[in-house]
Formats: structure tokens, sequence, C-alpha cells
């Protein structure tokens, strides 16, 4: 018996709290009927509607457990076209302003830290005998 495949177009028709599909792994997933039963809350799941959820799945350390689960929403394997349409994919953090070690101190954090570090001496010389 082959696998369903399904295109790019027809998992981007999917992408409403009503009607969700998403895809990890080039496998598609109906997941509608999921969204209230999902321990993360249904707005994770409803922000990766008709999307590549694939990254944020993995990097949230999901259990074999809802690895398994998964498994019961399988629409079918994901077929794309050249010159097709890309399925919009996310990062886990790719809304978010995470610190990004790249970026230099800012000055002001230094003047930050030597006052802390001279609360802390002044608080162990005057207080702790």
């Amino acid at each position: 018996m082959t696998e369903k495949t399904v295109s790019v177009e027809e998992v981007l028709k999917h992408n409403t709290r009503e009607d969700l599909w998403i895809v990890v792994k080039d496998n598609v997933f109906d997941i509608t009927k999921f969204i209230e039963a999902h321990p993360g809350g249904e707005e994770v799941l409803v922000d990766l509607a008709g999307q590549d959820a694939s990254g944020p799945f993995e990097d949230v350390g999901h259990s074999e457990d809802a690895q398994e689960m998964l498994k019961n929403f399988h629409v079918g394997k994901l077929v794309k076209t050249e010159g097709g349409p890309e399925l919009p994919t996310k990062g886990a953090f790719s809304d978010s302003k995470c610190y990004d070690s790249s970026q230099p101190i800012h000055p002001a954090m230094w003047i930050f830290v030597v006052a802390m570090i001279g609360a802390y001496i002044a608080f162990r010389t005057y207080f702790i005998k």
C-alpha cells in the first residue's frame, strides 16, 4: 500500500484553529482535534498552523510518548515541487527577543556589573564580621 502524499499547497490551506495541519520531518499531521488537549496550550499550535513545525517540535524536546501520539494524526508524506511554494518554518525562538551572544555588551552593563561587585564588597565589609 502506498502512502498518501500531500503537496505544500494543500498544507498551506489548513492554517486555522478550526482546520490545523503541521509538518514535522516531512510528515503531514492534522492536529485539529488535539488543539485543546495540547499540554503547551493551543496558541503554540495555532501559531504553527500550515507550516513546517519540525524545528519547534524538536527544540521543545517532546517525549517518546508525544512522538508516538503524533502518529495518530498522520495524513501523509509532504511532497515539494520544484519552483513551487515553500512551506513557512519557524524556530522555537524566532519571534522572541533572545540575547544574541554575538553582540558586544553595552557599556552601561559594565557600570551595573561594577556597581554590583562594589555593593557586594561593601556588604561583606560592613555587615559580616
